[in-house]
């Protein structure tokens, strides 16, 4: 797995007319957050940020250089200007490794279901599941291959291979998606 790095320093100033001059010079205004609610106000540089930003999703974890240490941490939230096309504020959460993170995951889906092929219909009937584990294990996307599933089979959040070491939270027996026949 691809290790995702942003630096950052230091910022004393705050405030808009700050903010606007750290953009100026291709900086972005940040907030790191740890696990005591602390902040810390610091910068990092515009273009590494985006190359990060670009490529992960909310529960990739990335290395956060800050006052000559490496933390892990999340890319919690953005500010994002749409018609400049550019992210105006970002905030960081710094993690342990020690306390496991409940997390949210959209299900996303790969290949045609047989009994789709067969004529039936595909069902979707949750969107997304909800799982436990320490930030390092947790997976970047969940992704179903449906590729097996035929007319009449349901496929259950029990079916749903994450590994040991994240545990899913939504209840086992819930349907995820069934193939109804044709009518």
């Amino acid at each position: 797995m691809e290790q995702f790095v942003v630096e950052a320093s230091v910022r004393n100033e705050t405030g808009k007319k700050a903010a606007k001059a750290l953009r100026a010079a291709g900086k972005i205004p940040a907030v790191i957050y740890d696990e005591e609610g602390k902040a810390t106000s610091v910068t990092v540089d515009s273009v590494q940020f985006n190359k990060v930003w670009r490529n992960i999703t909310a529960t990739t974890l990335i290395t956060l250089k800050f006052d000559g240490k490496d933390y892990d941490a999340f890319i919690r939230d953005t500010e994002y200007d749409i018609i400049t096309d550019s992210v105006l504020h970002a905030d960081f959460f710094v993690v342990s490794n020690k306390k496991p993170v409940t997390r949210q995951f959209k299900l996303q889906y790969k290949g045609t279901a047989a009994g789709v092929l067969k004529g039936g219909f595909m069902v979707k009937h949750i969107p997304e599941i909800k799982v436990k584990a320490l930030p390092k294990d947790l997976p970047a996307r969940v992704v179903i291959d449906v590729s097996k599933i035929n007319i009449g089979d349901v496929f259950r959040v029990k079916d749903i291979d994450l590994g040991d070491k994240v545990t899913v939270l939504t209840p086992a027996d819930a349907e995820v998606i069934t193939v109804a026949p044709a009518r």
